[in-house]
């Protein structure tokens, strides 16, 4: 008979900093997918659930597909939302009848109100449902928070190779290979062990082509291709959850639990020695405009403080107060950026394509960390702000920025949007009909994964130090829960 393999997927990475809470609703914004909707609900999209079928497919496998939700980067997950999916993911594993074994994609730093570490949670639920022998394998983001409750007995973790992160859909396909050997018995259940040290890095900075993580992430490379482990994984950690026990993870994947052990304790050494290398450089705002104004080709520039992948509200004002104070406005060449705010694209709606709008932009959500800017602009056009990402990482996914609009302010190009969505691909603007080429500066709110697509067209790239709920300077993040000592915030 052939295998039957549960599969499902619950994924959200939380920001305790974020003015905006997590439901049902917002993961049903992106996609939430019920039993066998999840077989075609992707789409074309490479992400790790479609790894996990094409797998199962290519091995003769039946697939019993549960429930599939995402809801990218936001708030804490309410209790309510978190206890509502899980529950369906109860229920239907349980109606599912006897299966061999479970494959979970999860991030990994999934917070719930009352829960630090959700996605252990979900594992924990999953294996009480499930007889103690049959193996469960979870897909994680290379961001996740990594705790002993993720380590459930006959449970083994497959991580992100990449950060720009464009293995999602092959972090899936290792994740169902190595199960299905399982189930076959032509491996034995792999032993997990985890080393953290108390560093704390920005996005920014933990890339893996280049910087300082690239060469502690090829020799994880070289063990697995040298077979020593199965697979070794690097958790840099989504930095902006307030949780306890918060750092940097290794978590390690092999046959042998000591072997496991001492690779994931001889990978956090390597990070610990270089945690000092772990600062981003950082351009204060003012200076990164006045370079891309006075510079030839486009400059391309990460707002990593309101990023939306790390769960900022994508609603500051900050760079729009700048570039207006720097004259951007009246120069020659145009400068592109977006600003999640409801209210201003009801307002140039109304007055349709072509109108000239007076509205204030900024801080819809986030009115405690800032004040709206009130311009005046032409609209330039009114669309869905549904796109497709071409060159992002997970090519084929489909986004929507609710309602959006483009307002021209004198050479600001100003795409403003409905719904937060992630500001990894360059179809973003160029749907919106904002080629880059036309630009002299172009934000984003993206701490590094907007390099993928945005950096081959870019002449130079500049990582400012904005304000928000991502701040790139882990110093300015006000943690009250996380364990101390922590790195750079004490000196240790």
């Amino acid at each position: 008979m052939p295998a039957r393999i549960a599969i499902a997927s619950l994924m959200q990475e939380s920001n305790s900093f974020s003015p905006l809470k997590t439901t049902v609703e917002t993961f049903a914004s992106y996609y939430l997918l019920h039993g066998e909707e999840m077989l075609t609900g992707y789409g074309e999209a490479r992400t790790e659930v479609p790894g996990f079928f094409a797998v199962l497919a290519k091995a003769g496998a039946e697939a019993v597909p549960l429930i599939a939700a995402y809801a990218a980067a936001s708030g804490t997950v309410t209790r309510q939302a978190f206890d509502t999916l899980v529950g369906e993911m109860e229920r239907r594993l349980r109606d599912a009848g006897p299966v061999d074994g479970l494959l979970l994609a999860l991030h990994g730093a999934l917070v719930v109100e009352d829960q630090p570490d959700g996605d252990g949670e979900i594992i924990q639920r999953m294996r009480k449902l499930l007889p103690a022998a049959t193996p469960i394998g979870v897909s994680l983001d290379l961001h996740g928070h990594i705790t002993p409750l993720k380590l459930q007995p006959n449970v083994f973790h497959i991580g992100y190779r990449e950060y720009p992160h464009i293995d999602m859909y092959e972090t899936g396909q290792r994740t169902a290979e190595i199960l299905l050997d399982i189930v076959a018995k032509r491996r034995p259940m792999p032993a997990m062990a985890l080393a953290k040290r108390p560093l704390l890095v920005s996005p920014v900075c933990t890339r893996t082509t280049d910087g300082p993580l690239r060469p502690i992430a090829e020799e994880a490379r070289r063990m697995e291709r040298a077979g020593e482990v199965i697979h070794a994984a690097l958790f840099p950690v989504q930095p902006w959850i307030d949780v306890p026990d918060l750092g940097f993870a290794a978590l390690v994947c092999a046959e042998d639990a000591a072997r496991a052990q001492a690779v994931a304790e001889k990978l956090a050494e390597m990070i610990w020695r270089l945690r000092s290398d772990f600062f981003p450089d950082l351009t204060p705002l003012e200076e990164a405009i006045r370079i891309g104004l006075a510079s030839d080709g486009m400059t391309l520039v990460s707002d990593a403080g309101d990023a939306p992948t790390g769960g900022s509200a994508a609603d500051s004002a900050a760079v729009l107060r700048a570039l207006i104070a720097a004259g951007a406005d009246r120069a020659a060449r145009l400068s592109y950026l977006t600003i999640c705010d409801p209210g201003a694209v009801a307002a140039a709606s109304a007055q349709g394509a072509g109108a000239e709008v007076t509205t204030p932009v900024g801080h819809y959500f986030s009115k405690q960390d800032g004040a709206p800017v009130t311009i005046t602009g032409r609209v330039l056009s009114l669309s869905d702000g549904i796109y497709k990402m071409t060159d992002g990482g997970p090519n084929g996914l489909e986004l929507s920025m609710g309602l959006t609009a483009v307002i021209a302010i004198g050479s600001i190009r100003l795409l403003a949007r409905s719904q937060p969505s992630m500001e990894w691909d360059k179809a973003m603007y160029v749907s919106q009909g904002l080629p880059l080429e036309d630009a002299a500066l172009v934000f984003v709110k993206s701490p590094a994964h907007f390099r993928q697509s945005f950096g081959p067209l870019a002449a130079r790239i500049i990582s400012a130090n904005t304000p928000g709920p991502t701040a790139p300077d882990m110093r300015r993040i006000p943690f009250t829960k996380a364990t101390r000592p922590l790195y750079p915030l004490d000196p240790i």
